[in-house]
């Protein structure tokens, strides 16, 4: 408080410091001119904005309206698009269904959709010269055309029918994607669309296709569903532990490997295999001679549909194994028969499968082993079980613990079969062929080597060895459907 007292206040100011206020005056001293010029001066030494004011300016909040702004309205129309492409897979699933599944739960919530107040909003869509605003295509009357003289236009306008066709691409199926052409004035021609509508169309039945193959068959290192539920069963039950995967693959069948587990009837090996039969039948066309000729199983295979054929050919496979067995000849062992999965044996070591005699790497002596280990095993086949491999080969023999295994006999037969000396002696070309081709000396000859396996001892001249086997192989064959039918009379 000064002499006249007048309070006098110190006002802040964001400026930084500044003077303190001019004491108050009268109206007199106001209208000086002495006061006037002490004014001024006191103007002029005002202090300006310092470089720390500028700090306090720059510390302030910016303002951010205009991104914010910029932010909802990108979310508004991705909310905008996700919904209008769910309504047309809520469309295209539901169909001309009386029953009707809606995808409401599903749809994003606007902003603009929950607002109460419509000043705030702003629908920056709303705008006429919006280029991706896709312009409703205008219908044609009955008539064909609209408008008159030279306004007049028709059906086959090119603006029209490419607006058309892009509305129509609503109607492609849901897995098509179209992108964001239905919402852009595009203009599809006709032979653009009409390519578009054809590849939906093929694509829509290579996919059933694909679907039902899948659903229905069993292919290369693949199970169908039924397949799969039959290996999960056997897991569940204790009988395997686990299935590792595929080890190989044939036109037939597919092999998988597995741990065993337990059974009560019989032990289960530490390491199996399961032979799953495809389930396709394009694989057994040609292949039903060695099955509806055989008395085994002639009367049941007249009988069955094309698909349970497939499992007598499973079951066909265990019999053969298990009269293989008794003669004690190297083979599989038969645990389970589960339909068309046969689980057996693992020929083999840790998860590592014994390679074909194809594939092994095997001396002079251990060719010469192996040699006579077909032949006796040959013999024992044919007199010992009665029966032909009738698909003999370096393929379908296993070396294993220095000895061959004999694999893959579902199409085995007895050699009553009329075809049974046929395959006979298709098997010994292949064996006595491999061998020579190794250059085992001792191999014989295709003739002696049947005639050593069945015992016939047949005479076969130099020049014409084809024609006298091919006669005294009838001979035989002959004698043994007389044999086989005389059985069945008595």
């Amino acid at each position: 408080m000064d002499q006249t007292g007048v309070t006098t206040e110190t006002r802040k100011s964001p400026w930084g410091s500044v003077a303190p206020a001019a004491p108050a005056c009268s109206l007199a001293d106001v209208m000086s001119e002495q006061l006037a010029r002490q004014l001024d001066e006191e103007n002029n030494a005002f202090p300006t904005l310092t470089e720390s004011g500028a700090d306090l300016l720059s510390d302030e909040a910016p303002d951010t309206t205009s991104d914010l702004m910029l932010a909802q309205m990108l979310q508004m129309q991705f909310d905008r698009e996700f919904d209008n492409q769910l309504r047309r897979e809520e469309k295209k699933f539901n169909g001309d269904s009386k029953v009707s599944i809606s995808f409401e739960n599903y749809r994003m919530v606007h902003p603009y959709e929950d607002s109460d107040s419509s000043e705030d909003e702003v629908d920056w869509q709303d705008t006429r010269h919006d280029p991706y605003r896709a312009e409703k295509p205008q219908t044609t009357p009955r008539k064909g055309f609209t408008g008159k003289g030279k306004n007049i236009t028709t059906k086959h306008d090119e603006e029209t029918c490419g607006r058309k066709n892009t509305a129509r691409m609503d109607n492609f199926a849901p897995e098509v994607h179209v992108g964001d052409g239905l919402g852009m004035d595009l203009k599809l021609s006709n032979q653009v669309f009409n390519s578009l509508k054809q590849h939906c169309y093929s694509e829509q039945r290579r996919s059933a296709k694909l679907h039902e193959k899948k659903e229905h068959s069993t292919a290369e290192q693949a199970v169908d569903p039924r397949t799969r539920l039959l290996m999960y069963k056997m897991v569940n039950s204790g009988v395997l532990e686990n299935i590792n995967g595929c080890i190989s693959t044939g036109k037939e069948s597919v092999v998988f490997h597995a741990d065993g587990g337990s059974m009560e009837e019989q032990p289960v090996p530490d390491e199996v295999v399961l032979k799953v039969f495809k389930t396709t039948l394009n694989e057994f066309k040609n292949r039903d001679r060695y099955i509806k000729d055989d008395y085994r199983f002639k009367d049941r295979f007249s009988k069955l549909n094309p698909r349970k054929i497939i499992r007598l050919w499973a079951e066909k496979e265990m019999h053969n194994l298990g009269r293989m067995k008794k003669a004690e000849i190297p083979c599989p062992e038969v645990v389970l028969l589960k339909k068309h999965i046969l689980v057996m044996s693992f020929i083999g070591k840790d998860h590592v499968p014994a390679p074909k005699l194809k594939d092994a790497i095997l001396g002079l002596e251990d060719l010469k082993t192996a040699y006579y280990q077909v032949l006796h095993m040959m013999q024992q086949l044919y007199q010992e079980c009665n029966l032909v491999h009738a698909d003999l080969s370096e393929y379908n023999m296993l070396w294993h613990e220095g000895k061959v295994w004999l694999i893959d006999v579902s199409q085995s037969i007895e050699p009553t079969h009329p075809h049974g000396l046929e395959f006979l002696f298709r098997d010994c070309r292949n064996v006595a062929t491999f061998f020579q081709k190794r250059g085992v000396s001792e191999a014989m000859s295709v003739y002696e080597l049947f005639n050593a396996v069945t015992g016939l001892n047949i005479p076969v001249g130099e020049e014409d060895e084809a024609e006298h086997m091919t006669f005294h192989c009838s001979r035989v064959q002959a004698l043994h459907s007389l044999e086989n039918l005389s059985l069945f009379s008595d």
